[in-house]
């Protein structure tokens, strides 16, 4: 057995590029039912012979996983990348290290199952609780390139396929293991047969269900017309070449040459239609000079409400960074809104506050503004926030670090709940609601949820991918909102400054898409739909179910050790 510790580098690698290849690769995503079972047999036989300190190599193995997945967030930072890494390598590497732990006191393939369980109540922690949250790699993301194998997401969301990536791989390691030792064949007939069609079942029936839901589905033809603006400006060179006027008058001069049909001014116009509601898009962070306390001292915000004017019938949504500033009462207590005169004392309003080099205090936000032809205006700012770049998490920690660094953190502030804006056209019966997410917000399943059964018929996306170069990143971005529409059953639009802008239906499909890094105007339509879906309606039971077994065998867990070493 010793002479098999030179497999361990071979294995550790095996198993990081199967996990690696579903999230880069498209239609790969069946490698993820195998793709720890190399690094379960190199833990076998380091149980087995009483290698110790084995945790390198499990570590080992995530770091790599990590490194080849998501090495393109170090375009944007690279010492965020090099964390992102490390502690997500880290928290995998513990969840598996408690799984070594429990082989010592749980027998069969109990230690496996509580793996399982407890890997998934991680992930289910990543996706809904954790402030420091990174949940890229969540197992049933692998399958993001193959929407044909997992349509039973409307039923389990997400982590229904980290569930099923164990069940497999745990399936074929076992029946391995007892090939290997011939106990296997000390079974009675009925039993090995047993055993091995509950593998094959494993890996066929999902397949099978999913292929039948896929080929069964139809949406119902209710359509909202869209158009998404992909003005293709790069974020690290914003303003060195166009002004914020320059860039707003570059993305309506686009939008009213792709819209001739829907614009007054036009010879084109066509009445009947332009009666119709119409959802324009503007990619994330637009625009800054927004003020919450005075959104319409904004040039970009009039610019936008002026071109409404000759689009009857339109919606628009943008994407702002946008800002507050904090003013005084009469009693001089500070206060979020336009209040009396801005509060310009030394002593911050709050923990999160930034003071601007007038004296003022201010707080930011990544927002989504609508704005229709009404002048009505709407805001949504962002809730699932990229740490370090928009979040500084545990503020009353770590902002007051922050600021002896000389803030270096970013520290915007979270709507908090999912809300939905109105689209409506000229008629007032002609209106539907449109989940407004922000970028990230894409990859929770579960935060989307929250817009559909809050009445959202179908999702619009806005997105700056741009800030990871023409790497995997944004195509893996891309491929997450197809999950998305499979968990909710909703159309989806999706709009990116520099792409990919597309339109996915409610099996998953990318039915239109905008070419990377090139200007574009995607105009199409989008079926609405009022339909609830197993997972809108209840949510992730799997990650709760998984979420109180593991914590139940931890506690047992922790019992039997406690009772052996006093033993």
């Amino acid at each position: 057995m010793a002479n098999y510790r030179r497999l361990f580098p071979i294995l550790a690698l095996s198993s990081a590029v199967l996990l690696s290849v579903p999230y880069i690769i498209p239609h790969t995503g069946w490698l993820m039912l195998i793709g720890f079972i190399p690094l379960l047999s190199m833990e076998n036989i380091a149980f087995q012979t009483g290698k110790k300190h084995f945790w390198i190599w499990h570590y080992l193995t995530f770091v790599l996983w990590n490194a080849f997945t998501t090495f393109w967030v170090c375009n944007a930072t690279v010492g965020g990348g090099i964390f992102a890494v490390l502690a997500n390598s880290l928290q995998m590497s513990v969840v598996f290290g408690l799984f070594r732990l429990s082989r010592k006191s749980l027998r069969g393939a109990a230690p496996y199952v509580f793996l399982a369980l407890l890997w998934i109540a991680w992930e289910k922690y990543y996706l809904t609780v954790a402030q420091i949250s990174w949940p890229w790699l969540v197992l049933g993301n692998g399958f993001a390139g193959n929407v044909a194998l997992v349509q039973w997401y409307e039923y389990t969301g997400v982590l229904g396929g980290s569930l099923w990536v164990w069940a497999v791989n745990l399936g074929i390691f076992g029946l391995m293991m007892s090939l290997a030792d011939g106990s296997f064949f000390a079974r009675s007939l009925r039993s090995r047969a047993i055993l091995v069609s509950a593998v094959v079942l494993s890996v066929l029936f999902p397949v099978l269900a999913s292929e039948h839901l896929y080929y069964h589905y139809e949406e119902e033809e209710k359509p909202l017309e869209v158009a998404a603006a992909q003005p293709d400006f790069d974020p690290y060179h914003k303003f060195e070449s166009m002004t914020q006027a320059q860039q707003t008058a570059f993305l309506l001069n686009q939008l009213e040459e792709a819209l001739p049909d829907r614009m007054l001014t036009s010879d084109k116009f066509d009445s009947l239609e332009a009666q119709k509601p119409l959802l324009i898009l503007a990619p994330e962070t637009f625009t800054s000079d927004v003020w919450l306390n005075m959104p319409w001292d904004s040039p970009t915000l009039r610019a936008m409400k002026d071109f409404l004017r000759d689009v009857p019938g339109a919606t628009f949504i943008t994407g702002a960074s946008t800002h507050e500033f904090w003013a005084e009462n009469e009693n001089g207590s500070p206060r979020l809104d336009r209040g009396l005169y801005p509060y310009l004392r030394d002593d911050a309003p709050s923990i999160t506050a930034r003071r601007m080099s007038n004296g003022m205090w201010y707080e930011s936000h990544n927002s989504a503004v609508r704005i229709d032809s009404t002048n009505t205006l709407d805001f949504y700012h962002k809730s699932k926030l990229v740490v370090g770049t928009e979040l500084t998490p545990y503020p009353q920690i770590f902002c007051r670090l922050d600021n002896m660094l000389g803030g270096v953190m970013a520290r915007d502030l979270a709507q908090g709940y999912a809300k939905n804006f109105k689209v409506r056209g000229t008629d007032t019966f002609l209106s539907c609601h449109v989940a407004p997410v922000i970028c990230y917000e894409s990859v929770y399943g579960e935060w989307c949820r929250d817009y559909v059964r809050d009445g959202a018929q179908a999702i619009a996306i806005i997105t700056n991918d741009a800030w990871w170069g023409n790497t995997p990143g944004y195509r893996q971005h891309l491929r997450y909102a197809s999950l998305r529409a499979i968990e909710t059953r909703r159309d989806i639009v999706r709009c990116a400054n520099t792409g990919i802008s597309a339109i996915i239906n409610q099996r998953g499909d990318v039915l239109e898409k905008t070419q990377w890094w090139k200007p574009a105007v995607l105009r199409g339509r989008v079926n609405l739909s009022d339909r609830k879906t197993h997972f809108v309606l209840y949510g992730d039971v799997v990650g709760k179910i998984s979420a109180v077994f593991a914590v139940l065998m931890l506690l047992s867990l922790v019992v039997r050790l406690v009772t052996k070493k006093r033993d």
